[in-house]
């Protein structure tokens, strides 16, 4: 089997394990949704690893931790914050990866680019904050670090406008997007649009992050 062959099987198996779990989220099809859901990260490094002929080792583990951050929130209040944590650390991985494409850049060009998303940070905050309770601290954590990895991929492309960056980026702000959806769901307002909404963005932004590191391998 070719590279091009594995490439597109692992894509199409990626392709159809999401669509499923979509459908299994959207009946709440608990036994399918426990099925799958670990599935989507394992398919993705799939593509990753038959794609590449070097593998990063913090991309892979960010994605180790993104998978157990699938599983532990499968059961929802009990491991939430368990699953939080391995989403943590997945991020901080991202952040690391993203400053490492960074060359020397201005305190002005960093304050420019993390201006919308400490905006956005704030804003949420306080749509949410009298609703998290003994999260408070947990959340503003993980807020606080996922708007730095958006902040990181938005001067990666200032710096350099180029399509891995463009993925990185967009990929960035889909997972911001998800993780937003989640907390307004989960301590604001729950709404059955959100399940979906969610998982479409997270899973989309975890495709593009893929993609940008893929192309970075070929280059």
């Amino acid at each position: 089997m070719t590279k091009h062959t594995k490439i597109i099987t692992t894509s199409i198996l990626f392709l159809v394990v999401f669509i499923v779990d979509i459908w299994a989220v959207q009946t709440k099809n608990k036994e399918a949704i426990m099925l799958f859901k670990p599935l989507l990260m394992t398919t993705l490094a799939a593509i990753y690893l038959v794609a590449v002929n070097k593998p990063n080792f913090w991309y892979v583990s960010a994605l180790f931790f993104s998978f157990w951050g699938d599983v532990l929130l499968l059961f929802n209040t009990q491991y939430f914050v368990h699953g939080l944590a391995s989403f943590l650390f997945a991020h901080i991985l991202y952040i690391k990866i993203s400053a490492g494409y960074l060359e020397k850049v201005s305190i002005k060009k960093i304050a420019v680019t993390s201006f919308p998303f400490v905006i956005f940070f704030f804003a949420l905050l306080t749509l949410i904050f009298a609703h998290l309770g003994a999260m408070k601290i947990p959340v503003i954590f993980y807020g606080l670090t996922i708007s730095s990895f958006g902040a990181v991929t938005l001067l990666n492309y200032v710096s350099e406008k180029s399509t891995a960056n463009l993925w990185l980026f967009l990929g960035a702000i889909l997972f911001i997007l998800s993780d937003s959806l989640l907390a307004i769901n989960k301590f604001y307002q729950a709404k059955e649009i959100y399940g979906i909404s969610i998982m479409i963005t997270y899973v989309v932004a975890q495709y593009l992050i893929c993609k940008s590191m893929i192309v970075r391998n070929d280059n």
